[in-house]
């Protein structure tokens, strides 16, 4: 049981300009998601947006979500958005593109708390809060991360993307992601959700597979050919620690853990049908942002997470 003392200073730390009795007069939303791009995912139109020169992220003008992204396939799903409608319903879904635990390009994951309190998400009549981030954030010796890895790294055909090349600055460096480390960026979050929402179950949802545990190689995908980059295995053992330290950090701070790997394997860059987007690749979704989960990878997701929330009741 989280101490009331200890709830309140908390609260007070994630929402300052939000009274102690506004929280708790809310009932509350019966599904709250927050995370990063791949929670609301998007289009190639939006990944090129991302590269105009000088681009700040903007709260809410960047904040836009696929109407196919996960979370709003597992609220239709679940009976809790209308098929096709724009209403919110029972789902509060705070994701962001560029979200982060602590530091990232976009809104960390107390900001988006602030806005889901803001929107009356929690409350008695919570049940399931989903979290789905940290590839975003920098974890170690240097303070690079996944879109720099890719394009300074992976894209280096020169000198590869071995694991050496987090010690070379030259990919994010994944030596310092492990489970204490993500615990204790989400753990204030997690005990504030205990206090605000205290019926809701508390789940960090993994990320899908990009490459097979261990695997060496990369493939960048476009228009149905791939480049294949042997030596990327600074990129994979990033995804890989990820993984990891999800389960690890939803042990230690005694929640759940959907794991994302399972429910797409076989489906990464490298397969015969990806469920990650290439760059016009005909074989994912040719409209699909790159280095993001496609249409069918997001409705698996979703339906393993109606799964685990339901108890397998269909």
């Amino acid at each position: 049981m989280v101490l009331p003392a200890v709830a309140a200073a908390v609260a007070m730390a994630l929402s300052p300009g939000v009274s102690a009795a506004e929280p708790e007069a809310a009932e509350g939303k019966s599904l709250v998601v927050m995370g990063d791009s791949y929670t609301a995912n998007g289009t190639l139109e939006t990944a090129l947006g991302d590269l105009r020169p000088g681009r700040k992220p903007d709260v809410q003008s960047d904040c836009p979500h696929a109407p196919t992204s996960w979370p709003t396939q597992l609220g239709q799903s679940l009976g809790l958005t209308a098929s096709g409608s724009s209403a919110a319903g029972d789902v509060v879904d705070v994701s962001c593109r560029g979200g982060a635990l602590v530091t990232g390009p976009g809104v960390t994951v107390v900001h988006q708390t602030n806005r889901a309190v803001a929107r009356g998400a929690f409350g008695p009549r919570t049940k399931a809060v989903l979290i789905q981030a940290g590839i975003n954030d920098a974890w170690g010796d240097n303070d690079l991360r996944l879109r720099q890895t890719y394009a300074d790294c992976v894209l280096d055909m020169v000198r590869g993307c071995g694991p050496e090349a987090a010690a070379q600055g030259r990919a994010a460096d994944y030596r310092g992601l492990d489970g204490p480390r993500y615990a204790e960026r989400l753990r204030a979050v997690v005990v504030y959700l205990h206090y605000i929402a205290p019926q809701a179950r508390i789940v960090l949802v993994g990320y899908p597979e990009t490459a097979p545990t261990g695997a060496q190689q990369w493939c960048v995908n476009i228009g149905g050919a791939s480049a294949v980059q042997p030596r990327a295995g600074a990129m994979v053992q990033l995804w890989d620690r990820m993984d990891a330290a999800q389960r690890d950090a939803a042990r230690i701070l005694g929640v759940e853990f959907f794991d994302t790997r399972a429910a797409t394997a076989g489906h990464g860059l490298c397969s015969p049908q990806p469920w990650i987007a290439g760059y016009l690749d005909p074989r994912s979704d040719w409209r699909g942002e790159p280095l993001h989960p496609i249409q069918r990878s997001d409705a698996a997701i979703a339906a393993g997470l109606r799964q685990l929330l339901t108890g397998g009741a269909r």
